[in-house]
Order: structure tokens, then C-alpha cells, then sequence
């Protein structure tokens, strides 16, 4: 390492010269600074994609009735879909093994009231596992359960958005009754969901209460699966694939009718987020890597220019003792010095721009726009390394001009 009078020297230089210092700084600081913008954001749109699909279980299949598009058997287009509890138990058993559970779900909006505080919500009926889909906790009381379901209870699970809408401040909401589109219903729990407001403002109770409440029958608005997890993500789209095969089988709905059996299969959806995400990455990393190339371009134009413009310089030291040596670890010692605060400069720029933006970047879909610290660090050593054999080259071949020759020099 340099001595006092070294570093002296270095300081002397880069004080004399502080154009040429800010100019081959400045070059490493834009350098480092767009490259962790640019990683910053690239990963804000990955977490953005992440963000939609992390509110309900990853293994989910959603499937929904509708009306047919197509003629097919002798009956006609625009028949209507309609699901039962025998459908529901058709798919439970054939794919027994595919599955970890079957969710019938309806759904109804009703206007809630609880003394003086009244409003509208959505009122879902479904089976109990519906809390490992959407994810819900209980935070006060429990879930509807297996015995509410067989008993067709007159019980409810309300959000906590539905809870703070309703009852005062500091008041439990677990065993009160609300008056739910004119029918008694006894809260039992209040949940949490990762979705936020809009779902926790969904209200579930038991399906078979609805059924027998609301029309008295076994229709099911909507079938959801939970499809094993163990499979791969070509296996459950498959798994899906077949599944609707066979229902439009049972309902007689021709095989090219995309409109009658409407299904979305989570796996679909995390298979082409992959795939997004790793076009988003290799797009980040050409970009990223195009700007670590010009910066080290730029700062190895800079590094052969100042050596170039220091060779009378070099030539007088030579002249008064200086070895090849000494001139060279000099160049270096300057060059590291400059590039390494430049670089650290441009990393604190870098994320000190995406931590002041983070907020407004949100409406344009970039979701915490942070960065992996070891990452820039890296980009930073590498343009570091970078000045230094660019510094090093030149260095080397001025180290090597004769005195006189370089007093010479122009």
C-alpha cells in the first residue's frame, strides 16, 4: 500500500486536475446509478406480478358456468350452465387424487345491518375450506366448520373492513347477531385476508344454509378446486385441462365452446408469470449489462486520456528517479481511488432515487422498487476493476517512454 507521501501525491494530481476528476467520476457514478435503477425497477414489475397472484393459494381452479356459444347434440346455443352438489361430487370423486379439496361457492349482495349501522356487502356461501384458498385468519372467534355446514347454521364469518363498518370501536363483533338481508345470522368469527379492504369485506357462511335459505335447492354458482400440491405446473394444467374436458362432456357442450365452462387455472397463470418474469429479467440484465459496458468504455477512454496527458508529467518524474514501477502503482493507486468513491456515490444516488420514487412508481405497476445491495456491489467492483486495467495499460506503456522523449512530447 502507499506511504503518506503517496497519497499526497495522488491528492496533488486529482487537486490539479479536478476536471479531468470529476469527468472520470462522473462517468462511474451515472454508470452504477442506472444500473441500480434499472435492476430497482425491473425487480418493482416482478413484484408487482408477484403481488397479484399472492392474495389466493398459488393451487387454485376457478370454474365457472355459463352460457353456450355453440350448437352441440341437438341443443342449441345460449343454454344456460348450471351447476349442482352432484357435479361437485362427480369431480370429487374421478379425481380423488388430484385433489385436496372442493369448494362450492354462491355469492349475493345484501344489505347488512346492525342497530343503527346498515350497508351493503357481499354475502358468500361456501364450503370451509374456502379460509385456505383466500387465505383468511381468524382474528376473533373461529371459521364456519364441518358442523355448521351439516347443521345448515344460521352462523357467519364477517371481514374485519365489514366489522369496523358496523360496530363501534372496541366492541367484539363475535356472538352479536346481524340482520343479513332480513335474516338473523350470528357472527362467529371475524377474519384478516391478504387482499386487503375489498376482501375483507367479504361475508362467508355455510353453503348448505344458503341452499336452503335462498331457493331451497343445490345449485353452486362456482366451483373451486384446490388441486394437489405435489403436482408440477404442466401436471396441474393438464389435471385442468381434462377436468373441463369432462365437464363439458357431462353438460354436452361442444369442445371448442370456450365460453360455456369458463375456468381459470392458477397454474396457467403462475407458468406465464414465470415466463414474464424471465423475459423482464433478461431484458434488466442486456440493459443493465449495456450499461456496464459503456461506462467501462467511457472510463477506459478517460483513463487512456489522462495518462496520455500526463506523459511530460511522467517524463520529468522518470528524470528525477521515479521508477516504471512507482509511475505505474501511482496511476493505479488514482485510478482505483476515483473509481471506488464514484462507484459507492452512484450506488447511494441509485437507491436513494428508487426510495424517494417508490411511492409514485406504484400507479405505473412497479411495486417496491429495491435492489439487491451485493448485486450493485458487484457492478461497482467490476467497473472498479475495470479503471484499474484501464489505468494499468496505458500506465504500463508511459512507464516505458525514455525521459527525454516524453519531455519532448507535445
Amino acid at each position: 500500500m502507499f506511504d503518506l507521501d503517496g497519497w499526497q501525491e495522488i491528492f496533488q494530481s486529482i487537486g490539479k486536475n479536478k476536471l479531468r476528476t470529476v469527468l472520470s467520476g462522473l462517468t462511474i457514478t451515472f454508470a452504477i446509478m442506472l444500473f441500480t435503477i434499472l435492476l430497482g425497477m425491473g425487480n418493482g414489475l416482478k413484484n408487482t406480478f408477484s403481488s397479484f397472484f399472492s392474495r389466493d393459494a398459488e393451487n387454485a381452479i376457478f370454474i365457472m358456468p355459463n352460457n353456450t356459444s355453440k350448437a352441440y347434440r341437438g341443443y342449441q346455443s345460449g343454454r344456460r350452465i348450471e351447476f349442482k352438489n352432484d357435479d361437485v361430487d362427480y369431480i370429487e370423486a374421478k379425481y380423488k387424487d388430484e385433489i385436496e379439496f372442493i369448494i362450492r361457492r354462491n355469492e349475493r349482495r345484501v344489505d347488512f345491518s346492525y342497530k343503527n349501522d346498515k350497508s351493503n356487502y357481499s354475502l358468500i356461501a361456501v364450503d370451509p375450506e374456502i379460509q385456505f384458498l383466500e387465505r383468511a385468519v381468524p382474528f376473533e372467534g373461529r371459521f364456519i366448520n364441518k358442523s355448521d355446514l351439516n347443521k345448515k347454521s344460521k352462523v357467519i364469518v364477517i371481514g374485519r373492513m365489514t366489522k369496523q363498518d358496523l360496530f363501534p370501536t372496541g366492541v367484539s363483533a363475535v356472538g352479536k347477531y346481524l340482520n343479513v338481508g332480513g335474516l338473523a345470522y350470528k357472527v362467529v368469527g371475524v377474519f384478516s385476508d391478504p387482499g386487503g379492504d375489498n376482501e375483507e369485506r367479504l361475508n362467508y357462511i355455510p353453503i348448505t344454509t344458503s341452499q336452503a335459505l335462498y331457493g331451497n335447492n343445490d345449485k353452486v354458482d362456482q366451483i373451486n378446486i384446490l388441486y394437489n400440491s405435489k403436482l408440477s405446473t404442466s401436471e396441474a394444467i393438464s389435471f385442468g385441462n381434462n377436468l373441463v374436458k369432462d365437464l363439458k362432456d357431462r353438460f354436452n357442450v361442444a369442445p371448442r365452446d370456450v365460453r360455456a365452462i369458463r375456468v381459470m387455472n392458477r397454474a396457467e397463470v403462475v407458468q406465464g408469470t414465470k415466463q414474464t418474469s424471465g423475459a423482464l429479467d433478461m431484458i434488466v440484465i442486456i440493459i443493465s449489462i449495456g450499461t456496464l459496458i459503456a461506462g467501462i468504455v467511457g472510463i477506459s477512454n478517460i483513463m487512456i486520456y489522462i495518462v496520455k496527458e500526463r506523459t511530460r508529467e511522467l517524463g520529468i518524474r522518470k528524470a528525477i528517479g521515479a521508477t516504471p514501477n512507482s509511475i505505474i502503482k501511482m496511476i493505479m493507486f488514482e485510478s482505483l481511488f476515483i473509481t471506488s468513491i464514484a462507484g459507492y456515490l452512484g450506488m447511494l444516488i441509485g437507491i436513494g432515487v428508487l426510495a424517494y420514487a417508490a411511492p409514485g412508481l406504484e400507479k405505473y405497476f412497479i411495486k417496491d422498487p429495491s435492489v439487491d445491495t451485493g448485486i450493485v456491489i458487484f457492478a461497482t467492483v467490476l467497473l472498479v476493476i475495470s479503471g484499474i486495467i484501464a489505468g494499468y495499460i496505458p500506465a504500463r506503456k508511459a512507464s516505458k517512454i525514455k525521459p527525454i522523449e516524453a519531455l519532448n512530447d507535445a
